[in-house]
């Protein structure tokens, strides 16, 4: 096993375990109930996945899909669930924590002046002064800082995960571009809905919005984008649905995720609070309209797919190329070699033949 594949293995995943336990200390520092640190239970399952990817896939990724970032969202949507649920009740002025810091900094300088007490417990006076300047701020703030480095965290730790056979690094690079944008959309998502004060009053309200926004969170631990089905061209494999998935498997992930899993499911929540619950600010009906927009490219696409499809199958079958089966992923870039592999044939035809008028030239002479 290379070294530097153990090292990325084993430091993204130690970061997720890390990440989770600051969520779940902050659960158990809000409702001030001990049992809360059961949740530190879940992340087991991703230790138990780190020793079986070390095992069987020397710790390299999965095809399609990263147990890894899977565990890490079992690990820490709960937290940030209770936390949400819970919302601040702590006032997020600068006074009352500036006293505490205040003080807490005090209770340092005359615990360090006695120099007879040592290193250990100045550290350890440090650490308690540290802890006591963290529990000062807000829990709206540490809520919202917690998505933040939530998605960040997912980004960066797909990054940094060993790769499979499977996916190249050209893809890799793609994955994330994509995941950027997608964890932009689904933080603005959470915080600019639920910051609304007739949102926070309602219970159910608040609970659907979490479920959307988990079941968008869904699509980190997948590699379908920028992954093209390999197919053969069996019996099964030659009806024309099978044919469209073979063909474009990467291109209708993307419009399926688009619309099913993100904008189109966050389209919908934001329609509810609009039409329904009357609920009207210049964000939330900037970003409607951009989920409209986005859904009705992603059908336009859809259909371009679709008759591009339909012309080339007709195309074939016009040659007789009945039995031909046209699963190969669709890129721009291959009609573009294949012209370029046609000119250079040429080009060699003409060189190796010359025109037969400068052939027989040198006769007449």
């Amino acid at each position: 096993m290379e070294l530097m594949v153990l090292l990325n293995a084993l430091v993204t995943r130690l970061l997720f375990v890390l990440h989770s336990l600051i969520g779940v200390w902050r659960v158990t520092a809000v409702k001030k109930e001990p049992k809360y640190w059961l949740l530190a239970l879940l992340n087991l399952l991703l230790c138990l996945e780190t020793g079986l990817t070390l095992k069987f896939k020397q710790g390299r990724g999965y095809k399609w899909f990263s147990p890894a970032i899977f565990l890490y969202l079992i690990c820490i949507v709960p937290s940030l669930w209770l936390l949400e649920l819970h919302h601040g009740t702590q006032y997020c002025g600068n006074e009352p924590g500036a006293v505490q810091v205040n003080v807490s900094n005090q209770d340092f300088n005359q615990s360090s002046s006695h120099g007879s007490e040592g290193t250990d417990h100045h550290i350890i006076q440090t650490a308690k002064v540290f802890v006591n300047q963290l529990s000062t701020i807000c829990e709206t703030v540490w809520t919202l800082a917690l998505h933040q480095t939530f998605l960040l965290l997912l980004v960066v730790g797909r990054w940094l995960l060993p790769i499979g056979v499977e996916i190249t690094r050209d893809q890799l690079s793609q994955l994330l571009l994509m995941f950027v944008g997608t964890a932009a959309d689904i933080l603005e998502f959470a915080s600019e809905t639920l910051d609304i004060e007739e949102v926070r009053k309602n219970y159910t309200l608040i609970n659907a919005i979490l479920a959307v926004w988990t079941w968008s969170m869904l699509q980190f631990p997948l590699d379908l984008a920028v992954q093209h089905i390999g197919c053969k061209p069996t019996a099964s494999m030659r009806r024309i649905p099978s044919l469209l998935l073979c063909r474009y498997s990467a291109e209708l992930w993307n419009i399926g995720v688009s619309l099913f899993i993100q904008d189109g499911p966050f389209f919908i929540v934001r329609s509810i609070l609009m039409g329904h619950f009357r609920i009207f600010n210049q964000m939330l009906v900037f970003f409607t309209a951009k989920n409209i927009l986005v859904v009705t490219l992603q059908l336009y696409r859809l259909a371009v797919i679709t008759l591009d499809f339909r012309a080339t199958i007709l195309l074939k079958s016009r040659k007789g190329e009945v039995n031909c089966c046209p699963c190969e992923p669709y890129e721009a870039s291959t009609h573009a070699t294949h012209a370029t592999l046609d000119q250079d044939n040429e080009m060699k035809e003409f060189v190796a033949f010359p025109p037969k008028e400068e052939t027989q030239a040198p006769s007449e002479d």
